[in-house]
């Protein structure tokens, strides 16, 4: 999966979210300033190469919809994150989200808990 610019990815939390829309349904989701048309289109151009989006035409006219869950692009995503930010390391990370937002021990044993689950939930498949 091919990670996505952040104009990339804006477009396609708006296609996420209304699962078919226009070029001109994009562009009103983005808000003022208006993106030219042309612009929007091309992100979108690139976005099916990338295979994250298909299309069906009506005349002139395309609906775009995802091809990719946002799921499955979050946990690329955070795959990617952990590998270049952390060494692959979870515990890195989650050191490093409990020091920056300066996370207090109930949050932390919350954390843990969904951990935990998460491992039982494994364990029982």
């Amino acid at each position: 999966m091919k990670r996505l610019t952040k104009v990339e990815e804006q477009i396609m939390q708006v296609i996420w979210k209304s699962e078919r829309c226009l070029v001109r349904d994009i562009i009103d989701s983005l808000g003022d300033p208006k993106t030219p048309h042309s612009t929007i289109s091309s992100v979108v151009r690139i976005l099916e190469k990338k295979g994250y989006v298909g299309h069906k035409a009506y005349g002139r006219t395309y609906e775009y919809f995802p091809l990719i869950a946002k799921e499955d692009y979050f946990k690329q995503t955070i795959k990617g994150l952990v590998k270049d930010y952390f060494g692959g390391s979870v515990q890195r990370l989650v050191s490093f989200l409990a020091k920056e937002n300066e996370l207090d021990m109930s949050e932390l044993s919350e954390i843990i808990q969904e951990i935990d689950k998460i491992e039982k939930e494994e364990q029982d498949d």
